[in-house]
């Protein structure tokens, strides 16, 4: 779970959301209600997490909901939390200010520019992407972001999309587009159990950029199934060889730094509630200024023109990021980004990987080491055994001792009696969980066929029975302890077979 950066991000000088006490270094996640040996053997194996004790004070601050509610919170992959702070000030910000619709010059609409305008600065200072580089589109979150691209990207017949297996349906989809327009659309493997591309032959895919054509290539920077970290250093090799390189950040970026000053991606999409949990319905495509000129909308709305005419029939695009922003933005949430954006530099990435890598780890250790009574292993889990090369989500499956994967309802089942969040299913990243389960594309061809009109999932899981049809994950954040990760390994002690 490295941070992948070159250089240091800039941030806030002063934390927004509480300070170190003095006490820091004594606390630890020992008052946490959980048997004592075991947390005296993680703080022996990572003595380094007693110094990340503000993240305890952090979480009986702002996140006290959480031990109130008894909840135990293990899905930031699917969306992060949000502070107590973020919503009070965004709240006393509203009650205090009059905002108005943007496309206007009165002095509320003319605030709200200022605050909307703010917030694009304050983004790429957070990602330390120039100005001069790059420039904001908000969008409603990361696959409305992954939408703009693939539609407005200019392929052609013979030009070439090339992605991983690897990826969220929001980038699968952008297929569709090349191939309307008779492009090719090539997939890059993974290879299990790291679930890792090979990178002996990551070079020979990207050679087949077609020389003067339009060539796309996209990557989650993590992956949202296993957790992997896919390496930032395809950005400028793909981009040596003919590749404009999308990536999508939405798994990345809640928990690692991506600096935008070292690393040089044409597109990055990504979602704020992954990052901070609130605003939901902000997300943002960060465009370089080159590549957004390749663009070309299909369509126009309202906001994104600066003439039209319906007796003309023309109409002309605005300059920039607006001709991407469809109708009116959400103005009033968009500057608690801001506050979000604060937060997490309070934080430091460095020390919330600090936080994660052991909690990480330890869990991987865990659930790796529970046996069946017969000595079968009673975890498989989809990615790196250790921490190289991955974040801070794991995707398993339970297998019984019979050597059957157990049903994922019935992990969620048992899961949602205790009150813990998890995820199950494929996440929306099929290429993954086909390679993780083997479930070969002979089956799923005859799969499709058998049912050529309307699929359901259901109908899907009879179709591979045996084979399983999706996964457990399990993600830490910001407000993740030893408790939440011992709550799930006993969970999973519980389907041990005696």
């Amino acid at each position: 779970m490295e941070p992948q950066t070159k250089s240091a991000l800039p941030g806030r000088a002063a934390a927004a959301h509480g300070s170190d006490r003095s006490h820091r270094s004594e606390r630890s996640d020992c008052s946490e209600s959980v048997g004592s040996t075991q947390i005296e053997r993680f703080l022996e194996e990572n003595p380094g997490y007693r110094e990340t004790a503000i993240f305890d004070d952090l979480r009986a601050r702002e996140f006290s909901r959480l031990d109130h509610q008894r909840h135990v919170y293990l899905d930031y992959t699917g969306g992060g939390l949000y502070t107590e702070t973020q919503v009070r000030q965004h709240g006393e910000f509203l009650l205090t200010h009059v905002l108005g619709n943007p496309h206007s010059s009165n002095p509320s609409s003319l605030d709200t520019t200022n605050r909307v305008e703010s917030c694009r600065r304050r983004i790429l200072e957070f990602f330390n992407a120039s100005p001069d580089e790059y420039c904001v589109i908000f969008t409603a979150n990361a696959s409305h972001a992954l939408k703009l691209v693939g539609e407005s990207y200019p392929f052609e017949a013979g030009d070439q999309f090339l992605l991983t297996f690897d990826n969220h349906n929001s980038v699968n989809g952008i297929r569709e587009f090349p191939r309307a327009h008779g492009a090719r659309t090539t997939y890059i493997p993974i290879v299990p159990p790291d679930m890792q591309v090979d990178e002996a032959r990551i070079g020979e895919y990207l050679e087949r950029a077609r020389p003067g054509g339009h060539n796309l290539f996209a990557f989650p920077a993590q992956s949202n199934f296993s957790g992997v970290l896919h390496p930032l250093e395809w950005i400028e090799e793909a981009q040596a060889k003919g590749w404009d390189v999308l990536v999508d950040a939405a798994a990345f970026v809640p928990t690692n730094r991506l600096d935008l000053g070292a690393w040089h991606p044409d597109y990055v999409a990504l979602s704020f509630y992954k990052m901070f949990g609130y605003p939901t319905g902000v997300g943002a495509l960060i465009a370089r200024w080159q590549a957004l000129e390749k663009l070309h909308r299909p369509w126009f709305a309202g906001g994104t023109i600066s003439v039209a005419s319906v007796q003309a029939d023309r109409h002309y695009l605005a300059p920039g990021a607006q001709a991407f922003e469809d109708g009116t933005l959400d103005y009033s949430n968009i500057p608690a980004v801001e506050l979000g954006l604060d937060f997490l530099d309070s934080l430091g990435y460095d020390r919330i990987q600090a936080r994660l890598k052991p909690l990480t780890g330890w869990m991987i250790e865990q659930l790796l080491a529970m046996e069946h009574s017969n000595g079968s292993r009673l975890i498989r889990l989809y990615g790196p055994s250790g921490l190289e090369r991955r974040g801070a989500t794991l995707a398993v499956n339970f297998v019984g001792a019979d050597g059957e994967i157990i049903d994922q309802d019935e992990v969620q089942e048992r899961a949602n009696q205790r009150n813990i969040s998890i995820r199950t299913g494929c996440f929306c990243n099929p290429g993954a969980g086909e390679v993780a389960l083997e479930i070969s594309k002979r089956e799923l061809t005859a799969c499709f066929r058998s049912s050529p009109e309307r699929m359901s999932y259901d109908d899907f899981r009879d179709c591979v029975q045996g084979k399983g049809s999706g996964a457990v994950r399990v993600s830490l954040g910001i407000a993740s302890n030893f408790a939440d990760v011992e709550a799930f390994v006993e969970l999973a002690k519980s389907f041990i077979a005696a």
